[in-house]
């Protein structure tokens, strides 16, 4: 198929397999989508996905932009030649015993995991997780950096400058804080039943010190029902008057997955997306969902603006791709993956202590 020329929409979507369908092509050539989301299940080496992305990216001009959540720790969705990752609560626990020693290794962290992105011709990650870890939420867990919300911003910052560094922009999640509710929004709808003084002096403190460093930002399928009744996904007074109004963020707002029970609530796809976008989400992800994709691209009805295209403008990539050939070659990526591999291999053997 010919590639099309459109600019894209507010619309993220993923594939099902390793290589592209026709249908799908079909679906990402659509003038309402704008970016695919992969998951490991599109992964098998790193030549099939230089091959997948290439093939994306070439399905229309501009390109589709190419996300993923690859964060580190757990949620690392590609393994087989990449660079293991730490988790983001060991870089924490790190910076509480070195902190000279955690900042410039999560930097390191931030330009390796997007420098190999980047290589394999990924654009975009949904990186970092500013969420507290107050020690009870069964979706957070290690994925966060600390408890302590100014060692969270310190840490994000070096993160983020990393990435910087490779060329990749940022999305911080999932505002305000998702951190102190328990339960899994992936599995039902969590509740964080703290007034907004709290929130405000503890979860959203990474976002107000982050400022312009920060290029997208994902809320939370969570209900804070002293705030509002609706999840902040679906809520101007979170969207709107506070992250937008009080803590001043310019950049582009990402609904988190809309097929996640968190969601339901709402209604059915097609209302979480109006919903979403009413409330003042930029782009909507819908994964894990092919037919209702479909319905989506046939019921909504968008408006394109200058403030969404300046946005999005903002999420491309810097530079050209670079190879992993040249990556593999630059003395800043072998020190930085040294670092990493020689922290791995400390945490690994911590562990093994305490086993015995």
């Amino acid at each position: 198929m010919d590639k099309v020329e459109r600019p894209l929409g507010p619309l993220v979507v993923d594939i099902a397999g390793t290589s592209l369908t026709n249908e799908e092509i079909e679906v990402l050539q659509h003038p309402l989508v704008g970016m695919v989301i992969l998951f490991t299940r599109n992964f098998e080496n790193l030549e099939q996905l230089r091959n997948l992305t290439h093939d994306i990216h070439a399905l229309r001009n501009p390109p589709l932009l190419i996300g993923v959540d690859h964060e580190g720790g757990r949620i690392q969705r590609f393994r087989q030649g990449f660079t293991k990752i730490p988790s983001m609560r060991s870089l924490g626990e790190l910076y509480d015993k070195d902190p000279k020693k955690a900042h410039p290794l999560t930097a390191a962290c931030g330009f390796v995991m997007a420098g190999e992105l980047r290589a394999s011709q990924v654009d975009f990650t949904f990186a970092p997780c500013l969420d507290l870890d107050y020690g009870q939420s069964s979706v957070i867990g290690n994925r966060s950096f600390h408890r302590n919300p100014r060692t969270v911003a310190i840490l994000s910052t070096a993160l983020i400058g990393g990435m910087a560094q490779a060329g990749m922009a940022n999305c911080g999640k999932h505002f305000p804080g998702h951190g102190y509710a328990k339960a899994d929004s992936h599995l039902e709808l969590p509740e964080d039943e703290r007034p907004l003084g709290d929130i405000r002096t503890n979860d959203e403190v990474p976002y107000d010190a982050l400022g312009c460093l920060l290029t997208s930002v994902m809320p939370a399928h969570v209900v804070y029902p002293q705030i509002d009744s609706s999840p902040a996904g679906f809520s101007k007074k979170w969207l709107q008057e506070e992250l937008r109004g009080k803590i001043g963020f310019t950049g582009l707002i990402f609904s988190d997955d809309l097929s996640m029970r968190g969601a339901a609530e709402v209604g059915d796809i097609t209302a979480r997306t109006d919903a979403a976008l009413a409330a003042g989400c930029d782009m909507v992800l819908i994964c894990n969902d092919p037919d209702g994709v479909k319905k989506v691209l046939e019921n909504l009805r968008w408006i394109r603006t200058k403030f969404f295209d300046e946005r999005l403008s903002r999420l491309q990539p810097k530079g050209k791709f670079p190879s992993w050939e040249a990556l593999s070659l630059s003395s800043n990526y072998k020190a930085c993956v040294k670092l990493i591999n020689d922290f791995n291999e400390e945490i690994a053997s911590q562990e093994q202590t305490k086993a015995i």
